[in-house]
């Protein structure tokens, strides 16, 4: 069950657009080897305004996460890439469906 969430804003410097994404697509096979993330995210919301949306079952995966590698990548690289610091938001999950869930009405049944 996913309980918590990170929702990172990301907004490149100008010139910068192609090369944070190349840096969030490098990200998912480091993401891929958290056992504590259980979806992972690398988003295009604009033209120069990217993000990441990642879920955890609870805060210990959060945390361990935000200790994890593509995390330290990624404030290595803001002085580079983004024209400021990642806007980092804890998310409460309040409802979720994953691939292979069944709904509740049909557990039920």
């Amino acid at each position: 069950m996913i309980t918590k969430a990170l929702y990172v804003k990301l907004e490149a410097r100008p010139g910068k657009e192609a090369e944070v994404e190349a840096f969030l697509k490098s990200g998912l096979p480091i993401v891929r080897e958290e056992p504590g993330t259980i979806a992972w995210f690398g988003i295009r919301i604009g033209p120069t305004t990217f993000g990441i949306f990642d879920a955890f079952p609870d805060e210990a995966g959060r945390q361990a996460h935000l200790a994890g590698r593509v995390a330290a990548a990624l404030m290595a690289k803001t002085p580079e890439l983004l024209a400021g610091p990642p806007v980092i938001e804890k998310v409460d999950v309040l409802a979720s469906k994953l691939p292979g869930e069944r709904s509740e009405s049909r557990k039920a049944a």
